[in-house]
């Protein structure tokens, strides 16, 4: 009887191993994407290139968001650096906006003393891959080829994946400090991060 009992008592560990098992096999792999987000988040590749890449993000009708502004004034700090003769501002019109964000970046670039003929947008995009495709399209039409391209820390592992898929010859230079700053904030974008990563393994990015 003692035998049978113990028996029996050792099918519900076994039951459980192998789904604790996948569970924490799962949990390593997304930490690892995670980290690998962050790492590639702080690495600085500015180097001489054909043209530096703003990729957009909101604007309240002539003014950038916080978000926007960091990564226009980091565009704006490389190009007056040397690293590129050009500046691509990217973003389309938002729901009932007058400007689109691309044009919003332009006038502030404007206003810092960039030269209007060192300046190309494109006004149509709505998303990080569309950014990134209309950018392609511009860069083919003037003769560029190698590119910087600037956006959040957090946001860069993605928008090089992307890069390289449309073929884009382009180094990451991340903002050097995020107006993503809580905990609560970097969390919830390195989350969805992590799941974009995951998702553009399936669907294609539009």
């Amino acid at each position: 009887m003692t035998r049978r009992r113990r028996h029996r008592g050792t099918r519900p560990r076994r039951f459980w191993r192998w789904p604790l098992r996948l569970l924490l096999l799962a949990t390593l792999w997304l930490a690892a994407v995670a980290a690998w987000i962050v790492y590639v988040g702080n690495r600085d590749q500015a180097r001489a290139a054909d043209a530096i890449v703003v990729l957009g993000a909101a604007a309240y009708d002539t003014r950038p968001s916080p978000v926007f502004t960091e990564r226009i004034r980091h565009g704006i700090d490389l190009y007056e650096r040397g690293y590129a003769r050009a500046l691509v501002f990217t973003g389309g019109y938002g729901d009932g906006a007058r400007f689109s964000e691309s044009q919003v970046a332009r006038t502030f670039a404007l206003r810092a003393g960039v030269p209007e003929d060192a300046i190309l947008i494109e006004t149509l995009s709505r998303t990080t891959y569309q950014n990134l495709a209309r950018t392609r399209d511009l860069l083919s039409d003037h003769g560029l080829r190698r590119v910087i391209v600037v956006s959040d820390p957090l946001h860069m592992a993605r928008a090089l994946r992307l890069s390289r898929q449309l073929g884009i010859d382009a180094v990451g230079s991340p903002t050097p400090s995020t107006r993503f700053r809580s905990f609560r904030t970097q969390w919830r974008f390195l989350a969805r991060e992590v799941y974009f990563f995951h998702r553009d393994l399936v669907v294609r990015p539009d």
